[in-house]
């Protein structure tokens, strides 16, 4: 039997995503896992794609919580 791998790279797109994650999770100290752990990946000519990536808050000035990165990838 031959041991077969798949070899997946990183889109630019998820590159950017997960540069946002941890952006985020720097600023206001927080756990990055979560937010990475959410991640949907989907496998496309240009790599694999975030399917449900962060968003960045411009308006609300309030502190971002651990349920607040939670939530960005539900």
């Amino acid at each position: 039997m031959e041991n077969k791998t798949n070899e997946l790279r990183l889109s630019n797109q998820a590159l950017g995503a997960i540069m946002m994650a941890l952006q985020e999770s720097l600023l206001n100290e927080l756990d990055i896992v979560p937010i990475l752990r959410g991640f949907e990946l989907v496998n496309s000519e240009e790599g694999l794609i975030v399917k449900n990536p962060p968003t960045v808050r411009f308006s609300n000035n309030r502190e971002v919580s651990e349920q607040d990165l939670e939530n960005m990838v539900e």
